[in-house]
């Protein structure tokens, strides 16, 4: 009867044991699951540039624009351009400290025909084929090697033109109603280039301020489900973080004081591109 006893008494020692082990398990299988929840993500960010080299004294003036004739229904247009206080070609002085995308070609010239993505010149000279009987905006800046625009006035130039039904050129008034002409974010980035993409644009014919004109912003990450709107009251760069990988999209739209989009030529333009953490772009 006593062996009978004891006997009872180590398996009920053993139950409790077994039964402590299991909570003990199913504890720590909690605790794993809990610090493996995903981490949210960051909300999409605008930051400011900071200050970039200036250039005071840059300047840059288009010299007079021959078509050639190409086939029956377009004219190949030649576009020169005079670069003063600015070397084309040349590394802006900080641009290893920027961190953002930066051109191993240097500092170069942007230009925008009809709010098209860009093309960057890296020589003074650019040659487009346009179609017969059609009407062009065409905005041309100075770039520094990061693609940051020069805001100041002498740094840029602006053409209204036409193409005739013959394919001869012909100049037309400047415009002077206010534009808003795209110019970043463009392309592909890649890895570190993800972690800060420059939003940049260019106003002619007006000023943002509080009490006036503003560019309006939504930046999207289609894969993400990412759909951000930004009012943005001054006319300087900015970085956009925290977008994440994707196919991405941006839409900048001109709005007057009132909050209202602006009606005209050149107010409002679209720019997909694409963010991945490495290559190959997926």
């Amino acid at each position: 009867m006593k062996n009978l006893v004891r006997l009872s008494a180590i398996a009920a020692v053993a139950t409790l044991g077994l039964a402590a082990c299991n909570n003990a398990g199913t504890e720590g299988n909690k605790s794993t699951a809990d610090s493996t929840k995903a981490t949210p993500r960051a909300a999409v960010a605008i930051a400011k540039v900071g200050a970039s080299p200036e250039f005071a004294d840059a300047k840059l003036a288009m010299k007079p624009v021959t078509a050639e004739k190409v086939g029956k229904d377009s004219a190949k247009l030649t576009f020169n351009f005079d670069v003063k206080g600015y070397d084309l070609k040349a590394q802006t002085a900080d641009n290893s400290g920027k961190g953002c995308n930066n051109s191993d070609k240097g500092q170069h010239i942007h230009f925008i025909l009809d709010n098209a993505p860009y093309k960057a010149l890296y020589e003074p000279k650019n040659e487009v084929t346009v179609a017969n009987n059609t009407e062009h905006y065409l905005v041309c800046f100075l770039s520094r090697s990061y693609h940051e625009s020069l805001k100041n006035k002498d740094a840029a130039v602006v053409l209204h033109f036409k193409v005739d039904e013959k394919g001869n050129y012909k100049k037309l008034e400047d415009p002077k109603t206010p534009m808003l002409f795209y110019s970043r974010p463009k392309g592909d980035y890649i890895g570190k280039d993800t972690a800060n993409v420059l939003l940049d644009f260019y106003v002619m014919n007006t000023t943002l301020g509080a009490d006036g004109y503003k560019v309006k912003a939504q930046i999207m990450n289609e894969d993400l489900k990412i759909d951000t709107t930004v009012t943005i009251g001054t006319w300087e760069s900015n970085f956009i973080q925290n977008l994440g990988t994707g196919k991405c999209k941006v839409m900048l739209t001109l709005l007057d004081k009132d909050g209202k989009a602006v009606e005209g030529p050149m107010t409002t333009a679209t720019r997909s591109f694409n963010m991945t953490a490495s290559e190959p772009m997926k």
